[in-house]
């Protein structure tokens, strides 16, 4: 899409999101929204369009940031010394694409919003299969967005620990549960769960103290260091740039199905947890 900043990669997770989110935050923070269009499919929007567009409209945008798997833009009444007054709440589903461009830019099909901004830019939202999601939230009147479960990156060890304690289920699907944990997805729960040296079929809540602190700091290593990487590039993501991500060079086990472990050269497992496919080291694992 020419003159387009494109931000876009199916079932986007945790390091993926905040570099949209950091991406989009460094071009329209400050920006005001000057008019609002929403497309006519029902399906993408958790607030009715015409509220949405209501209430974005003459909106400054204070601040872009990620919460679970969420993009969050701070609006206030004012510039930059305003009070955040409303939230639009930005989830990607699986196709869903965020964009920041030039109204000349071409429109791509499946376009279901475009915020025309002061500067002349506009940010637009596409979903060609539309399970993403478009919420506004007037802060007046509603709580702030905050996601469904605990923040990976910044979690501590007693309540990292009491999350699992007693769970009968599979430590792999464990993880991929938003509202344990929001923003892992089965990149990161697979990758982490290897330099944690733990299966992905071990019982959630018979993991030791110990494991599962070594989980944890495996989970939030990985995805710090996946964020500095731009995310992975299994699809066709790309970050704030146009660049594609380079996690994905350095993938332990994630669809590596066959291959030989990088550690041990032991050929590396797929099998299906909870109905996702999961890939592990049967040596390097435990």
């Amino acid at each position: 899409m020419s003159g387009a900043v494109l931000y876009n990669r199916p079932m986007p997770e945790l390091p993926e999101v905040e570099t949209i989110a950091q991406g989009v935050d460094a071009r329209v923070r400050g920006d005001r929204i000057v008019e609002a269009w929403f497309g006519s499919h029902r399906e993408p929007f958790k607030t009715p369009p015409a509220r949405q567009a209501s209430g974005l409209e003459g909106r400054w945008i204070l601040a872009v940031h990620r919460t679970g798997k969420h993009i969050v833009c701070e609006l206030g009444a004012r510039g930059a010394d305003s009070a955040v007054q409303a939230q639009w709440i930005v989830h990607l589903g699986m196709t869903g694409r965020l964009l920041v461009t030039t109204p000349e830019s071409p429109v791509a099909a499946h376009t279901h919003a475009r915020l025309t901004l002061a500067s002349g830019r506009e940010i637009r939202f596409v979903d060609p299969r539309r399970f993403g999601r478009l919420e506004y939230r007037d802060l007046l009147r509603s709580k702030a967005f905050s996601g469904p479960g605990a923040e990976p990156m910044t979690i501590g060890t007693d309540e990292f620990a009491a999350l699992f304690h007693g769970r009968r289920l599979a430590i792999k699907a464990a993880l991929l549960n938003q509202k344990l944990l929001a923003g892992v997805g089965n990149i990161y729960a697979d990758e982490s769960l290897f330099r944690a040296g733990l299966r992905p079929r071990r019982m959630a809540g018979r993991l030791t103290r110990a494991e599962l602190e070594r989980l944890r700091l495996a989970l939030r290593e990985i995805l710090v260091h996946a964020i500095r990487l731009g995310g992975s590039s299994v699809s066709d993501y790309v970050d704030a740039n146009g660049v594609r991500g380079f996690f994905q060079l350095e993938h332990r086990v994630y669809q590596r199905t066959g291959e030989p472990c990088r550690e041990c050269r032991t050929p590396i497992r797929r099998i299906v947890v909870g109905g996702r496919s999961t890939h592990y080291c049967p040596l390097c694992q435990r």
